[in-house]
């Protein structure tokens, strides 16, 4: 149903839903599940995106984990809804406990090598590009810095 609304105004709404849910998750706690899958390339660079909504620097493609789904369903799902993108193998590289928007969440953080080029969704994602990792331009929020982490935790 999402896909009926052209992609501008749906863009307006994540954003507004943004906001909102970020002041539910103050209030209400809930315990969220989430997923972020570290996509490489042939050459090792990570694929980083721009959202259409939040914080307007480089992050990593995730998403949440609806009800009971498993977290590689997770995000198989996200990967194809939100870059077009069909994975493979994933390799479950770690498992987060962190605070977001003052709620606690599980975050499974997976790897992936990609051969397609991912096609950004023009709604919740505007941007994707691969980058070395010391390559990113700008800031990166400490949500990312800890994924990143786990990421050279991971490799040999």
């Amino acid at each position: 149903m999402r896909h009926l609304l052209p992609k501008p105004v749906e863009r307006i709404a994540l954003r507004i839903a943004h906001r909102l849910r970020h002041h539910w998750r103050r209030l209400a706690k809930p315990q969220l599940h989430a997923i972020t899958v570290i996509l490489r390339d042939g050459e090792g660079r990570v694929l980083f995106i721009r959202h259409s909504y939040g914080p307007r620097g480089w992050t990593l493609p995730g998403g949440g984990v609806i009800g009971s789904e498993d977290p590689v369903d997770a995000a198989r799902r996200e990967m194809h809804e939100e870059l077009g993108v069909r994975l493979g193998n994933l390799a479950l590289l770690g498992t987060l406990t962190e605070t977001v928007s003052g709620a606690p969440q599980t975050a499974h953080v997976f790897g992936a090598v990609v051969d397609e080029e991912p096609k950004p969704d023009g709604r919740e994602v505007i941007e994707a590009r691969f980058f070395k990792v010391d390559e990113v331009p700008g800031p990166l929020s400490e949500l990312t810095r800890r994924r990143i982490a786990v990421l050279r935790d991971a490799e040999p």
